[in-house]
């Protein structure tokens, strides 16, 4: 078994990936994926070595991806926006051989080996690194032309004149990938959560992990064809675009159309001229889509062709949900899952409902049950945690077992830390969250890492950070701070070090100064009475 092996299964001339005005068929990705893989077994990366990805939605990153775990290593995917601490904080941690990266690297600690693309390596001259160039890095392996499919801007035609093209394969048997064997249980991903034991860890999902999920999804017949055409404007180091939208097109074989950057207006023209099928999105997303300007009354719906829209990643509002299915006649469904979960536990497709605020029935192959605080199994229509069990439950955090049995049972069960509840019908609804994540845009905050670094403000006596709804983003972080007695903190300086420190997504869009924060009888300030309190 391994991942990469579900790219040999298409044919050579099928599309796979479009991005820019081109699309990259099959045959194509699978020579430049054996390339990047000959290329690491020629800087010496052996079986398990981690080699991190730091790079946009792209092609490069599936091509980099594939060819990671190709070679039998562990690819660890990255967030290419992360201020430079952050960075090399989860580098150290991973401590990979090789980065793959997309912009320059100063700021990368201990790697042997740095592989950018050409217009990179001047911003690194100076460094140590001595960093190789993407472009040769990933040329051509053997003799094999070069095909690139041909879109839009190559064939002289626009791009809303229709679907881009790809140019016939320059051989009639394009090369195969020819990943190295590895077994179920060998890790395949290192993918940085907040997860449910607290401060940021890495967790580690296998081969068996990610490809178990896949066949759970796929399960459920209504949720990805051969036949469709999907979207993806979401960040592929994130597990639900790396397992759900990636990982359903290399289980399938359908075609992605690739955004390294959500725009809302774009992707309606994208999703009409491309042929969209499937759209596969976080609850801002939606919102996005359900408010953008233009659209039915000005002819056809540039969604008539989708005939599913996935929600995911976080919960999404029934406004949102309404708002969309008025203007495009989509209903919008949802799942629930987790990183740890590679990700996917459950989802409303496949039941024949789709209730406000319910998250569906369990995948095939995967069990669910709700216990309460003796970990005892609940009686029906009681609340309980979330705990889940199957292929797909990871295999704990990297390094840390501490942290890893904390969430994980000895016989299988993965504590989500979620707190839901069955309906009558057996629907899932998640109500609750037992620890104090904040979810924006489906990322999750970790509350202590913000307050650390708001904390190290000259002037701030105390903080605490905490989650707030958010229209846009589902929650929002707002740190409630109380400053020293004679202090000239001001927002400005604490917006100016969270920038500086932490990525964007995690930095508080409300900053709150109080006289003083209330305390329980431990000393320990009280979050929840914080967030029933006035915003």
């Amino acid at each position: 078994m391994n991942l990469a092996a579900l790219a040999d299964e298409h044919a050579a001339g099928d599309r796979a990936l479009y991005e820019g005005g081109t699309w990259w068929t099959w045959g194509e990705v699978r020579r430049r994926a054996r390339a990047v893989a000959t290329s690491l077994a020629a800087l010496g990366v052996g079986l398990d070595d981690r080699v991190a990805i730091v790079w946009p939605t792209s092609v490069d990153f599936v091509v980099a991806y594939l060819g990671v775990l190709a070679a039998g290593a562990v690819a660890v995917p990255l967030n290419p926006n992360s201020p430079a601490n952050e960075l090399a904080r989860e580098l150290n941690v991973a401590e990979p051989s090789v980065l793959l990266a997309s912009g320059a690297a100063g700021v990368v600690p201990r790697v042997r080996h740095v592989v950018l693309p050409a217009e990179a390596v001047t911003a690194t001259g100076a460094n140590a690194l001595e960093p190789k160039v993407w472009e040769e890095f990933s040329a051509a392996a053997g003799t094999e032309e070069v095909v690139g499919a041909q879109g839009p801007e190559e064939s002289g035609q626009a791009e809303e004149s229709g679907p881009a093209t790809p140019a016939p394969e320059a051989t009639a048997g394009a090369p195969s990938l020819d990943p190295i064997p590895r077994q179920e249980s060998d890790l395949a991903v290192l993918l940085f959560t907040s997860g449910t034991a607290g401060e940021a860890k890495a967790a580690m999902l296998s081969h068996g992990n990610l490809v178990g999920n896949l066949r759970q999804m796929l399960g459920i017949p209504e949720i990805f064809r051969s036949d469709d055409v999907g979207l993806v404007a979401l960040p592929l180091f994130h597990v639900f675009g790396l397992n759900v939208a990636l990982g359903l097109s290399l289980a399938t074989g359908a075609p992605l159309v690739l955004d390294a950057r959500f725009d809302a207006a774009v992707s309606l023209h994208q999703v009409r001229d491309l042929g969209v099928t499937t759209l596969l999105g976080v609850p801002t997303m939606f919102g996005a889509w359900a408010d953008a300007p233009g659209g039915q009354e000005n002819g056809p719906s540039p969604l008539a062709g989708v005939r599913r829209a996935i929600s995911g990643a976080a919960a999404l509002d029934p406004d949102v949900a309404v708002r969309f299915e008025r203007r495009y006649g989509i209903a919008i469904w949802q799942g629930y899952g987790l990183t740890e979960a590679s990700p996917a536990v459950s989802t409303s497709l496949g039941t024949g409902r789709n209730r406000p605020g319910s998250v569906g029935r369990p995948l095939p192959g995967v069990e669910v049950k709700l216990v309460d605080e003796e970990e005892e199994q609940v009686l029906d229509g009681d609340p309980g945690e979330i705990w889940v069990r199957g292929a797909n439950v990871f295999h704990g955090y990297w390094r840390d077992p501490a942290a890893t049995s904390k969430v994980l049972t000895d016989d299988g069960w993965l504590r989500t830390g979620d707190i839901g509840v069955i309906g009558e019908e057996g629907d899932l609804f998640v109500v609750d969250r037992s620890k104090d994540l904040v979810i924006v845009s489906g990322f999750n905050v970790f509350p202590a890492e913000v307050e650390r670094v708001v904390a190290s403000v000259p002037g701030v006596a105390e903080v605490v950070v905490i989650g707030r709804p958010d229209a846009s983003t589902g929650e929002a972080v707002e740190a409630v701070i109380v400053a020293a007695p004679g202090s000239a903190v001001t927002e400005e300086l604490v917006r100016a070090y969270c920038a500086a420190n932490l990525t964007r997504y995690k930095c508080p869009t409300s900053i709150r100064f109080v006289t003083e924060l209330p305390h329980g009888l431990a000393g320990k300030a009280l979050r929840r009475a914080l967030r029933e309190g006035p915003a």
